[in-house]
């Protein structure tokens, strides 16, 4: 980072100011122009913030050189980070999650498990909680629903993936589920971010229905910056002032994540799409651009399904898809 002084700045207000700035295990010097002061900045520069810092006086810029996102950033971990869920590495090995979006029965659960594990699925996707934009949509059969993705493991060996929504259930989640999704809506509840960050569970982050992409990374470096550095990406599209989909997916962003970050990313085409024949065209752009993996919503009976059922595939097409898919992940050096 590089303060930008004015001219006339007295030396005991620089003095002062790196004094306070040494306190945070930050250091700097001094380089005086023609028009301005340079003090560039060394350390845990992450840690500052450019506009309490542009407030001080004398201060005319804040110029960060390097991310705020320290430990999410790639400069500072250049080689890709591998998180275990199970059996399966994500970020070396490409991982399809798969799955119905609301858990409905246990019969149903298993039904699908075993359907996506047939065609190659490593990991079984399904909401217990569901957060709804209507309060009175249906919101997940919660603990109940676990139970029965829990016998879904049980039965198939498939590990577990489902959504958190409050800092509450962490305990029975850190227990139960084996990759602890936080939504699009809760990218930014860093209370969640923070008390996930003390587990040392591997974090599926969801980014949210607006969020920039250093706003994504920073939510991910709240959950870091606590200790677990097991949290992996999730691309679900964006809103835009498109209305016929969705989501925009964001297919820019999966090679730029992976320039800016070390961090594995996976995308959600069903959530991004909201349409089930779109799924797979976007499924194949996103292992084309590089993505570490895919979660898609599979249902063996869309038309009845609780929630999101027009953006559910089959059994039968998912199957076809992985096949289709295979040939994608060969061409760019990944396997399935």
């Amino acid at each position: 980072m590089i303060l930008v002084l004015q001219k006339n700045t007295p030396e005991p207000a620089i003095r002062q100011l790196l004094a306070q700035l040494a306190l945070q295990n930050v250091k700097g010097g001094c380089v005086a122009g023609e028009t301005s002061i340079l003090l560039p900045l060394v350390g845990e520069t992450w840690r500052l913030d450019p506009a309490a810092l542009q407030a001080l006086p004398y201060v005319q810029e804040a110029r960060r050189l390097t991310p705020a996102y320290h430990l999410a950033a790639r400069s500072t971990h250049p080689e890709n980070t591998v998180v275990p869920v199970g059996d399966v590495r994500v970020g070396a090995d490409f991982c399809l999650i798969a799955g119905p979006c609301a858990v409905e029965s246990a019969h149903q659960i298993q039904t699908v498990a075993a359907a996506v594990k047939a065609a190659g699925a490593v990991m079984l996707r399904g909401g217990a909680f569901k957060p709804r934009t209507s309060p009175y949509s249906f919101q997940g059969l919660k603990e109940v629903g676990l139970d029965y993705l829990k016998g879904a493991k049980k039965e198939t060996g498939l590990p577990i993936v489902t959504e958190i929504m409050s800092p509450y259930m962490i305990e029975r989640f850190v227990e139960d589920v084996d990759l602890i999704q936080v939504g699009a809506r809760n990218m930014q509840n860093f209370e969640l971010l923070k008390e996930l960050g003390k587990t040392n569970k591997p974090i599926l982050l969801k980014r949210g229905l607006a969020a920039t992409i250093e706003e994504w990374l920073m939510a991910a470096e709240y959950i870091m910056s606590e200790g677990n550095e097991n949290v992996i990406l999730c691309e679900r599209g964006i809103r835009t002032f498109e209305t016929y989909t969705r989501n925009t997916l964001d297919v820019s962003a999966i090679p730029a994540v992976k320039k800016l970050s070390h961090l594995p990313v996976v995308v959600d085409p069903s959530h991004a799409a909201g349409l089930w024949w779109m799924v797979e065209p976007l499924a194949k752009a996103a292992v084309a651009v590089g993505a570490d993996g895919l979660i898609i919503e599979v249902h063996n009976n869309p038309e009845a399904a609780w929630c999101d059922g027009a953006q559910s595939l089959k059994p039968d097409r998912f199957a076809k898809l992985m096949g289709d898919l295979r040939g994608i992940a060969n061409i760019v050096g990944r396997e399935l």
